[in-house]
């Protein structure tokens, strides 16, 4: 089974949601109907798009780049993720099984 990081965007609410998943289509799917319930950050809106899909070799790689990501808080790098792929390899890199 291939694994993937990928970030969302919400233009109404303009931020960006984190995750890892094995199905991407079936995510989506999920965020936008509001499947996690009350206390998931991207129930407040349905308008969720895909922003980046980083295809990762395993579960725990997905994990630790969606981790990797998460704690830059920075909107900048995320942007800059998709600007610049090179960027992305250099994490697939770090964390290689």
């Amino acid at each position: 089974m291939k694994f993937f990081c990928y970030i969302l965007f919400s233009k109404s609410i303009n931020r960006y949601y984190v995750g890892y998943t094995g199905d991407v289509d079936e995510r989506l799917k999920l965020h936008n109907t509001g499947h996690f319930g009350g206390k998931s950050y991207t129930q407040i809106t349905s308008d969720w798009e895909l922003f980046l899909l980083i295809p990762c070799e395993t579960i725990t790689q997905a994990i630790y780049i969606e981790l990797k990501i998460k704690n830059m808080k920075s909107r900048k790098y995320i942007e800059n993720l998709k600007k610049y792929p090179e960027i992305v390899e250099r994490i697939l890199k770090e964390f290689h099984n």
